[in-house]
Parts: structure tokens; sequence; C-alpha cells
């Protein structure tokens, strides 16, 4: 076969070193445009998996909403009339919007200004932020304890139990460092709790901090006489309803419940977290089509340079290809060696870019592994680097071909006559 002949090779070096500035300019074309797709890709890869790593414990498709104070006169009643959501509201909204997986009502004593709760074991004693939760709320924002220990469940919700989940912060403070707090009791705001579980804190995983401390929900209410009020809910759409709609049909069924303006936009506040990992999707996505385009443009670039190298070189090499053609090198020999030449340039160019383009994703990740980017991991499919190593064996092939002809329809005697 022709690509394990030596002598070929030795004429595709030969023919290499006799253009050595102008064959490395234009494979630096296509090392640029392969170069540029592995980095944007891998960036866009980086920052999506930055953001999935960032809220891992939170669910994709999950919002909060809030009961705020009304901006606009409505059935009788005056601009700035306080909201309260109720427990009734969680029933509603699940029924009424189907696209609901997950609700979760939540109370807090402490967070967002309010005061916290008073926590005392032995002769140590701190204040916390008091959690009133339902077991559901695993499903939205994942809530990993310790070993050993449990998160609340619904025997403590059934039962009203005072049993209570601490934080890691809470622990150091409130017990000693060899001290096991599983099954010990310490006092919130003057009531006996047993604790069953330590949550582990992490960054990203919604509300709170690692000194929160987490009781039941009929507990909480029982404590602080909340009754059916409810501070927020947590919700989690199903994966393939879209959130945003999710967010709109929320404030919409609030607003009837609690005879608030339609066009009031400050009555019920939310934040809806899908609504920014599409956004964050989208844009890593746009950032890969991007580094498609502009990388194949500048890799059809470079291949196109390398072409016309081989059209140079091939017209330097008229009377060599004659005297070929003369000894009897058939065309389809003469036609395979300068495709070979594109098509080793080409993936020449290809190989080095990709690994640049590796190397330069390593610094980058190494760079941002202790910042608070969110950014992890930039990387490129294995099937996407395969996939352009073949694209540019396609397009060194092809225009390989015209070189190629030129150099098969150059006709022995004539070639022979050339000076």
């Amino acid at each position: 076969m022709l690509i394990f002949n030596r002598d070929t090779w030795q004429e595709i070096f030969g023919s290499i070193q006799k253009n050595k500035a102008r064959t490395i300019i234009t494979v630096l074309g296509v090392l640029w445009g392969i170069f540029i797709y592995i980095v944007l890709s891998g960036a866009a890869k980086g920052l999506d998996n930055g953001f999935e790593e960032k809220f891992k414990d939170l669910a994709m498709n999950s919002m909060f909403a809030w009961a705020q104070q009304t901006s606009v006169p409505y059935a009788g009643f005056k601009t700035g009339r306080p909201i309260q959501l109720k427990l009734g509201d969680v029933r509603t909204l699940k029924t009424r919007i189907p696209a609901i997986q997950y609700i979760a009502p939540r109370n807090v004593k402490g967070a967002f200004g309010g005061a916290a709760g008073s926590v005392v074991k032995d002769q140590r004693v701190g204040t916390y932020n008091i959690y009133g939760d339902y077991p559901v709320l695993t499903k939205i924002a994942a809530q990993k304890i310790y070993i050993g220990g449990r998160f609340i469940n619904s025997g403590d919700i059934d039962d009203a139990r005072k049993v209570c989940v601490i934080g890691e912060r809470t622990q150091k403070e409130l017990f000693a460092k060899e001290e096991n707090p599983l099954g010990q009791y310490i006092r919130i705001d003057k009531v006996f709790f047993r604790v069953i579980g330590v949550k582990k804190y992490e960054e990203g995983g919604g509300f709170g901090d690692d000194g929160d401390i987490t009781i039941p929900y009929t507990t909480f209410r029982k404590l602080y006489n909340t009754g059916e009020n409810v501070g927020w809910l947590a919700i989690a759409a199903y994966d393939d309803a879209d959130v945003m709609q999710v967010e709109e049909d929320v404030k919409y069924v609030l607003k009837q419940i609690h005879q608030i303006a339609p066009e009031d936009d400050r009555a019920i506040g939310s934040f809806n977290l899908g609504e920014i990992f599409n956004k964050i999707n989208g844009f890593a996505k746009g950032l890969t089509f991007l580094s498609l385009v502009v990388g194949i443009a500048t890799i059809l670039a470079g291949v196109i340079g390398i072409g016309n190298i081989l059209l140079i070189s091939v017209k330097e090499r008229t009377k060599e290809l004659g005297v070929r053609r003369a000894l009897g090198a058939t065309p389809s020999e003469v036609r395979g060696q300068i495709i070979l030449e594109s098509v080793f340039l080409t993936l020449v160019a290809g190989v080095f870019g990709i690994i640049l383009g590796a190397l330069v994703l390593q610094g980058i990740d190494a760079a941002t592994q202790d910042s608070d980017i969110p950014y992890t991991n930039p990387t490129v499919p294995i099937l996407y680097v395969i996939g352009a190593l073949a694209t540019m064996v396609v397009l060194g092939t092809l225009i390989g071909l015209i070189p190629a002809q030129r150099a098969v329809s150059i006709k022995p005697i004539d070639a022979l006559r050339e000076e």
C-alpha cells in the first residue's frame, strides 16, 4: 500500500522541507482552528459542570415563592396589605398545577433579619436559625446527614416529635470535640429536643448555613404558635415541565387565593433556580455552537491553505512528476501521494491543536480550583474530538484532490520539456 511505502514518505518529507516556512504558516492555520474549537467547547463544558456542581444538591427544575405586600389596591383592600401564605395553599397549588412534582412548605425562626432561636447544651449557649420542615424537602434540596444520623421523617411529623437535626458548626460549638451528639438533648427556646442527625453543610444547597437546626414542621408550629402560616414554599417541577411557566402559574394561583390584583408583581416574590439553569445551559450550548462554527471556518481556511501549498509544490515538481510518470508511475499512485501529503499535514496540525487546547484547558482548570468561580473540569467529549479529526481527514482529502488532479493531468512529455 502507498501509505506503507518508504519512498512515498521520503518524497512527502522532502516536499515539506523544500517549503518549510509556507508549510508551517499554513499548518498553523489548521492548528489554530482545532485549538479554538477545543478551548471554547471545553470552556462551555467547564461552566456547565461548575454550575451543576455548585447547585448539585438542588433540583434543577426548582423555584421558591414567598409572600410580600400588595402594591396595587384590589377587591376593596388598600395598597401595602401584607400577604400570608397558608398550609392550604400547598394543597391548592398541587391540585391546580399538575407540573408540580414536589412542594415543601417551610418556616424559620431567625434568618432574613428575624431573631434566631436560643439553644442551650449544658453550660454552652448559642443562637441559631431554627427551621420547621417536612421530609419532602429532601426531594428538592438534598440533606446530607453524617453516618448514624437521619433527617426528619413522616413519624416525626405525625407525632410532632421533639427531635432535631443540627449543623456542623452547631455541633462544634455546643458539643465537645470527641462527643457524639446523636441521642443527646439540647434546649431550643427552653424546650428539650433530641439530636437525631448532623447535617453536612455544602454551599449551594439552598437557604441556610452551617449552624442551622431543623425540627419537624408540626413541632415548629406548636413551639412558635405559627398555626397555618407558612414562611415560604420550595417547589420542584417535573423534568419535562417548563419551570418558568410553573412560576407564572404558582403566582397566578396564589394571587387568586389571597385576592391579589393580577397585575400586582410585588405581592408574591419568587426565585427561579430552573430559569438560571436554563440560561447557563443555553449560554454553554451557544458557546459550543460558536466554537464549532469558528473552529470549522478556521480549519477550512487552513486546509485551503494546505491545498494552495500543494498546488505550488506540484508546479515546482513538474519535471519530477513527469519523470515518475515516464518511469511507469500510475495516475493513482501520483494522486495518492498528493492526497496523502494533504491528509498528513492536516492530521499533524489537528493533533498538535488538540494537545495544545487540552493543555490550556488543564491550566484553566488548575487556576479556578480554589476560586469562587462556578467552573469545574473543562473537557471536550472524546466523540467530539474524534469527530473533529474525522472532519479534518475528510477536508484534507477533498482539498488534496485539487493538486492531485493537477499532478495527474501533467503529461510526461510536457514535463520533461520544461526547463
